[in-house]
């Protein structure tokens, strides 16, 4: 017979959920109600991004590589020097 390792973790925890039980029962008594609600998504949609550019925002862009020919030619000139 398999015995789980967190039989004294479930022990540990039988207080709190007998006075949860306890609590919820004079809650139930006293004329409360539970109200059962749809679930939230489980992936919220991330915001919807902004199509405003700020003007004053300076985009930093890559240059482009050189070519192949240029590099040839930069070669030739720092053999020349």
């Amino acid at each position: 017979m398999y015995v789980s390792n967190h039989l004294s973790l479930v022990e540990q925890h039988r207080q709190d959920a007998y006075s949860i039980s306890e609590r919820t029962a004079q809650f139930l008594a006293a004329g409360g109600a539970v109200a059962h609600l749809p679930s939230p998504p489980r992936n919220p949609l991330p915001p919807k991004r902004s199509a405003k550019i700020d003007p004053d925002t300076i985009l930093k862009r890559r240059k482009p590589p050189i070519s192949r020919a240029e590099r040839n030619a930069l070669r030739k000139l720092a053999e020349a020097l």
